[in-house]
């Protein structure tokens, strides 16, 4: 009788839906610290992006990572493999609609500590490119 108010908790403590929360909560802190958000989720074949951003002539590449603890921390677990997946992507997001004069891969780490509000960290130039 009660199933539906089971998969309603259950769905808002899935990592699905904490990845989705930490994805609106990184866009909302790029925006505030001036960032143009220019697409969320971009998708293709070679992988996904979760936000692609402009600052000035920059183009931004961003990967975020939402966690519940910070051992590993989030930043760390954006290895050698999702770098590649994240390029490849970003070759195909550049293909279609253009090349700027300078683009980065940024990473942001939401951690969420129970009961607590989130913890973001921004690290800038994360990585570079692997082809």
């Amino acid at each position: 009788m009660w199933s539906w108010l089971r998969k309603l908790r259950d769905r808002k403590t899935s990592p699905q839906a904490l990845a989705e929360r930490g994805e609106n909560v990184a866009a909302r802190f790029l925006r505030n610290a001036g960032y143009k958000i220019l697409e969320r989720n971009f998708r293709c074949q070679s992988g996904e992006i979760d936000i692609v951003a402009r600052q000035g002539s920059m183009l931004i590449f961003v990967e975020v990572k939402s966690r519940a603890y910070d051992d590993p921390t989030p930043e760390q677990q954006v290895g050698g493999d999702k770098q590649h997946r994240i390029t490849r992507a970003a070759k195909t997001y550049l293909s279609r609609f253009g090349v700027p004069p300078a683009a980065r891969f940024d990473v942001v780490a939401v951690v969420w500590p129970s009961g607590q509000d989130p913890l973001i960290r921004h690290t800038q130039g994360a990585f570079e490119a692997t082809f």
